[in-house]
């Protein structure tokens, strides 16, 4: 009998105490689930922006001018600059920042600085950011499992006016001789094959 009263006071106890606390860990793994914790987000060394001489910092000029948000031909400076990127649909407001020129923006209005400005270009070209992050587009050094160096999309295509220009295509190589071999005296890989293994 005492046995009994036990075993009743056991399963009661259990689901007393047990069972909501099951649920509560199962909510909480749920919770978790829907919003997982973010990975800390990899640091990427890369050189200075190249900029052109004398003209960063941009708030030296345009920190006392009250931005002028109106689409237009630049022609007091920056003549220099000829937008032949996405110029139907873009200007330099899109990415420069109207009260911050110093730091660049995102479409969702964060702010990013020139260092970071693969973040600006991956929003389009999320296929080249994936494959800048790789190291297949571009260039990185550094190790294999530890830190890496980036060069920025800027150091390699001008912003405003990205793709290459041609090149014409140059001759094929010469193929390589041997320090005492004349180029009239090279043999085939056939040739050198049957003295070698004297089929």
């Amino acid at each position: 009998m005492a046995a009994a009263a036990f075993q009743a006071a056991r399963r009661t106890h259990c689901l007393q105490w047990c069972i909501p606390a099951v649920l509560v860990l199962a909510a909480g793994v749920a919770g978790n689930a829907q919003n997982p914790p973010k990975p800390p987000a990899e640091r990427v060394e890369v050189p200075p922006p190249p900029f052109s001489d004398g003209i960063y910092p941009c708030s030296n000029c345009h920190g006392s001018m009250k931005p002028d948000r109106t689409r237009r031909s630049l022609e007091a400076m920056h003549t220099d600059i000829v937008l032949k990127h996405d110029e139907e649909h873009r200007w330099c407001l899109d990415c420069h920042d109207a009260d911050n020129r110093d730091v660049l923006h995102l479409a969702s209005g964060e702010r990013v600085p020139f260092e970071e400005s693969y973040r600006l270009c991956g929003q389009c070209h999320g296929e080249k950011l994936r494959d800048w992050r790789a190291g297949v587009h571009g260039r990185r050094t550094g190790n294999w499992n530890g830190s890496k160096g980036y060069l920025l999309c800027a150091h390699c295509h001008n912003p405003h006016q990205p793709r290459f220009r041609a090149i014409a295509p140059k001759p094929a190589p010469h193929p390589p001789t041997r320090p005492n071999e004349s180029a009239g005296a090279r043999k085939t890989g056939e040739d050198r094959n049957e003295k070698t293994h004297g089929n």
